[in-house]
C-alpha cells in the first residue's frame, strides 16, 4: 500500500530551511522566468473574494500556478488581507498548498515570510538591472513587514549603499529600524518631501489607498519601485522615461495597482511598456543613464509556488515539518 500526505511547515521551519535567503529566492525567480518563457510554467489570474462587512472589510485571494523543471510543482497560494489590526497583529495571512505535477500531494507552507522575501527579491533584481545610475542613497517608504524585509534585502545585497532614508506617516512605527545596526547610515525623514530628495532609488512599501508619490518624485538617474497597491499617481507615471512591470498579464484588467488602474482608465497603452522582469534578467533591456525609471511590482504567484516547492524539497530531505497522511492507496493486485 502507498500512503499519500502533506508535509506542513510553520514560519519557524520555513526560516530554518532558508525561507529568508534572498540569494536563493532571486535564483528561483530567474529560473522560473526562463521556464515561463519556455512554456514550462503558467499561472491563472487571481480569484478575489471580497470579505467586506460593515465593520470588517477585507479580501481573500486564491492564486494558482504550476512550475516545471527542478520545482515540479502545482499549487495554490491562499491569502487574506484585512485592514490594519492592533499593534503587533498581522493584517495579512498567507498559506501555500503544493502538489507534484503528477498530482501527488506535497505540502502546506506558511507563506507570510516567503511572500515578503519573494517581493524583496524581485525588487533586488529590479535594483540590480533597472537602476539608471549607481545606488548609494535609497529611500524606503512604509514601516510594515514589506518595508522591514526590503531594508534587510538592501543591507544584505547592496554593499555600495551609503545611506538609507525611511519615512512613515506614523513616525513611531519606525522605532524598530532605529534600534538595530545597519551597514549604512539610517536617516528617519521628517516628511515625505524630505524622504524623496536626492535619492537614487525610491522603494514604496506602504498600504496607501490613495497615491502619495507625485510628479516631484520623478528625477533623472532615479528608479522608483512600487511595491504597494496604489502609491504612485497617474501624473507621475506619465512623466517617467521608462515604465517596467514584472509581467503584463490578464490581472491588469482587475488589479488595483496604480499602473493597471491607469491602463483601464485609458491613460497607459501597452506599447509604452519598456520591459518586463524577464527582459531585465535576460539582458534584453537596460536603462539609459540619466533617465527616470518606474517599476510596478505586481507579485507573481509563479514565484510563490516555486519558493514553497524549494523549501518542501529541503524539508523532505531533512525530515523537517509535520507529515499528515491524507489517503492510503491499495497495493497492486498479484
Amino acid at each position: 500500500m502507498t500512503t499519500l500526505g502533506v508535509r506542513c511547515l510553520d514560519r519557524a521551519q520555513v526560516t530554518s530551511l532558508g525561507g529568508g535567503d534572498f540569494d536563493a529566492a532571486m535564483a528561483d525567480i530567474v529560473d522560473v522566468l526562463a521556464l515561463f518563457e519556455a512554456g514550462q510554467a503558467r499561472m491563472s489570474p487571481e480569484c478575489v473574494l471580497p470579505l467586506a462587512t460593515d465593520d470588517r472589510p477585507g479580501y481573500a485571494y486564491g492564486l494558482p500556478a504550476w512550475v516545471g523543471g527542478r520545482f515540479d510543482a502545482v499549487g495554490l497560494k491562499w491569502s487574506l488581507h484585512l485592514p490594519p489590526q492592533g499593534v503587533g497583529q498581522p493584517s495579512s495571512y498567507s498559506t501555500t498548498l503544493v502538489n507534484h505535477l503528477d498530482g501527488r500531494p506535497r505540502g502546506l507552507v506558511e507563506s507570510g515570510l516567503l511572500t515578503a522575501v519573494r517581493t524583496a527579491a524581485v525588487s533586488a533584481l529590479a535594483l540590480e538591472y533597472a537602476a539608471p545610475g549607481p545606488l548609494t542613497r535609497v529611500t524606503v517608504l512604509g514601516a510594515g513587514f514589506q518595508a522591514r524585509t526590503h531594508l534587510s534585502m538592501l543591507a544584505g545585497r547592496f554593499p555600495g549603499i551609503e545611506r538609507v532614508t525611511i519615512w512613515n506617516r506614523t513616525p513611531s512605527a519606525l522605532a524598530w529600524a532605529t534600534q538595530r545596526a545597519w551597514p549604512f547610515e539610517l536617516v528617519v525623514a521628517a516628511s515625505l518631501e524630505e524622504a524623496c530628495k536626492g535619492v537614487d532609488a525610491l522603494l514604496c512599501c506602504t498600504n496607501a489607498e490613495r497615491p502619495l508619490v507625485g510628479e516631484d518624485a520623478v528625477a533623472a538617474d532615479r528608479l522608483v519601485l512600487q511595491i504597494g497597491r496604489n502609491e504612485v499617481s497617474f501624473a507621475a507615471i506619465e512623466r517617467f522615461d521608462a515604465v517596467l512591470v514584472d509581467l503584463w498579464g490578464e490581472f491588469r484588467l482587475t488589479s488595483a495597482k496604480s499602473l493597471f488602474q491607469m491602463h483601464r482608465a485609458g491613460r497607459f497603452e501597452p506599447a509604452r511598456l519598456a520591459a518586463t522582469l524577464a527582459d531585465l534578467v535576460a539582458g534584453r533591456w537596460r536603462p539609459v543613464p540619466g533617465s527616470s525609471v518606474y517599476f510596478s511590482s505586481f507579485g507573481l504567484n509563479l514565484f510563490d509556488i516555486a519558493l514553497a516547492a524549494r523549501l518542501l524539497e529541503a524539508a523532505e530531505r531533512l525530515e523537517v515539518g509535520s507529515w499528515q497522511a491524507l489517503l492510503t492507496l491499495p497495493g497492486e493486485s498479484p
